[in-house]
């Protein structure tokens, strides 16, 4: 087809003709991390064992579309008895509910860089939706001849929409809302 049009003399331009692109998550340079109120500050940490497929249109963001999962026992709040606790029943419960999974549905584009994802977010056996604004940081060569993208997201949850009642216990100290920044590394596929 492209050819047809050129030989016709139309003036084509190269992203007429873009095709969307794969990218794997790479867990060693991707982080899920959050942030959620302890007494009267908050308590950060990551899951560090995220992974899934990106696909993106660069000319096009509506096109794209996110595939991802967390291992519930890779979370890390650089307190190793606080995150063999939050694994247990009482809070995250990593046994029964080994990972968390996120698929978009939709993705509404506000500019070429940045956009807003809606999803499925399944969470301790509970799937709701979900909006994740995000940010395209960028594409570039990697120093093993590869090709990688970089992203960004945020997002904010409720904590007992999961099934999660830590903080209804008396004397919690332990908040409802997490927030969440999603910085995701993908290497194209090939």
């Amino acid at each position: 087809m492209k050819q047809l049009l050129m030989a016709l003399g139309l003036a084509l331009s190269t992203s007429a003709f873009a095709a969307t692109e794969t990218y794997n998550i790479d867990a060693g340079h991707s982080f899920a991390n959050f942030s959620i109120r302890h007494v009267v500050a908050k308590t950060t940490g990551s899951f560090n064992d995220v992974t899934g497929l990106i696909k993106i249109d660069r000319d096009n963001l509506t096109n794209s579309s996110v595939n991802a999962k967390i291992a519930v026992a890779s979370v890390s709040t650089r307190h190793a008895k606080r995150d063999e606790h939050i694994q247990k029943p009482d809070y995250l419960d990593a046994v029964q509910f080994g990972e968390m999974t996120f698929f978009s549905t939709k993705v509404e584009a506000k500019s070429a860089t940045e956009g807003v994802m809606t999803g499925q977010l399944t969470l301790h056996g509970v799937t709701k939706e979900i909006q994740v604004p995000f940010k395209v940081l960028g594409f570039g060569a990697d120093p093993w001849g590869g090709q990688r993208a970089g992203f960004e997201g945020h997002t904010l949850i409720k904590a007992s929409d999961y099934g999660f009642a830590w903080m209804k216990k008396p004397n919690s100290p332990v908040g409802d809302e997490v927030e969440i920044t999603l910085l995701i590394e993908g290497v194209k596929a090939k």
